[in-house]
């Protein structure tokens, strides 16, 4: 745990990002419902782990992360590399009726996530406070953190424009299904769909044959 205070342990790594307001907005309600009991978000450097999941985790992953969600207990799937791996359509089914996608999941259903519009309030003062801790989001991200939580999840919108010119790259679409209102669900779809996809794990395929 030490080592997590003195930055030279941790190497910078290449795509690295801040959340965006709606990302860190499904964030908070994955762990506000407590999927971090059991889905851990750590691939840890084991063959069984690395032929299931992937790319063992890097430290600079999780680097704005607080709290993070490393973790050795899992009665679900490792997430840690989920962003990507099902659709949004898939996502959303699970989250409502998990076992109508995969029938032996005692997940319980939170389809309240549809019906639950999703709030702005204080995520302004949560990128400041983030910005004590050195994530290092921008005054302009700051300001517009309330109209980015909706525009990421409306993509014909003209604040979606503004949007990807503060946050390129990013997804920007309706997560959820329902265009008519920006959702929890929305949230953290937007959450789940990034997660283990910043870093381009090719590059360092290619750097070690290098070596």
């Amino acid at each position: 745990m030490p080592l997590f205070y003195l930055k030279s342990t941790i190497e910078k790594t290449e795509g690295m990002r801040p959340y965006t307001p709606l990302e860190l907005a499904g964030r908070n309600i994955y762990v506000r419902e407590g999927c971090y009991t059991c889905h851990s978000q750590m691939v840890r450097p084991l063959r069984d782990e690395l032929e299931r999941y992937g790319p063992y985790s890097l430290a600079a992953e999780s680097m704005y992360d607080r709290p993070f969600q490393w973790g050795s207990k899992r009665t679900g799937p490792d997430l840690a590399r989920v962003g990507g791996k099902y659709s949004d359509e898939w996502q959303r089914d699970h989250l409502i009726d998990p076992r109508s996608v995969s029938p032996t999941s005692i997940m319980p259903g939170y389809p309240f996530l549809m019906d639950k519009t999703i709030s702005a309030r204080g995520i302004e003062d949560h990128l400041k406070v983030n910005v004590v801790y050195g994530v290092p989001y921008t005054e302009e991200q700051i300001a517009k953190a309330s109209a980015d939580l909706f525009a990421q999840a409306q993509p014909d919108s003209d604040a979606a424009y503004e949007f990807e010119e503060r946050y390129p790259g990013v997804l920007v679409r309706d997560f959820d299904g329902d265009p008519t209102k920006v959702t929890e669900m929305d949230a953290i779809i937007a959450y789940l769909q990034m997660l283990g996809t910043l870093v381009d794990f090719d590059l360092y395929d290619e750097k070690a044959n290098l070596r």
